[in-house]
């Protein structure tokens, strides 16, 4: 198995550790979307067109049998991501809070540098979080975001500051009134996962860490 390593893409992560972060209600009719947030239609023809980049990405891996297993649900994966930027991006115009095309390519340089180079970077990415190479600034863009987000809510990396920031993407979240197709699954408000998937911007709380 090989040892994940942290980069810049994951500074941001940690600080929205182990409490619920997006409300769903369940039940509407919407065909062919994989969920609707905010009245906008996540669209499962959309959803799959992620999928497959990646796939295609991973079959061209040298350990492409390994990454196909290790993803196996790619579908929740994908949505879990695609709605939960929708969250960041709702926090972000709330907050007055852009991202610079600047900034993107300065905070990937930096990932980059301290992954080995964009290739390892990108193979870093596509093994640990099942992203293609064509997502990787979508990622970038994300990190981006939330570090801001969290520099205005003067939110640091402490017990207080992740209350302070779950409290701030639930109240987002629910303004959103997030509604996910059950072909997909349903949202574990206590897990913050959709599913039994495990989203990857998630650290487990210490009581649910297992010794390996």
């Amino acid at each position: 198995m090989h040892r994940r390593r942290r980069t810049a893409l994951s500074v941001s992560a940690g600080l929205l550790a182990a409490a619920p972060l997006l409300a769903a209600c369940g039940g509407g009719a919407h065909p062919g979307a994989a969920a609707v947030v905010g009245g906008d239609r996540i669209e499962v023809a959309a959803l799959q067109a992620q999928v497959k980049e990646v796939r295609t990405a991973q079959q061209a891996a040298p350990e492409a049998e390994q990454l196909i297993q290790a993803t196996g649900d790619l579908n929740r994966e994908k949505l879990n991501v695609m709605i939960f930027d929708r969250v960041v991006q709702r926090v972000a115009d709330d907050h007055g809070i852009t991202a610079s095309r600047k900034e993107i390519q300065q905070t990937r340089k930096a990932a980059a540098g301290q992954s080995g180079g964009e290739e390892q970077l990108a193979a870093m990415l596509l093994q640990q979080q099942g992203v293609a190479p064509g997502q990787i600034d979508a990622v970038v863009r994300r990190n981006v975001l939330m570090d801001k987000i969290a520099a205005k809510l003067g939110a640091g990396n402490t017990p207080e500051g992740q209350r302070k920031l779950t409290e701030t993407f639930t109240a987002a979240a629910r303004k959103l009134n997030i509604d996910v197709n059950p072909r997909y699954g349903t949202w574990d408000q206590q897990r913050i996962q959709l599913g039994a998937y495990r989203a990857p911007w998630i650290k487990p709380r210490p009581e649910q860490r297992t010794a390996s």
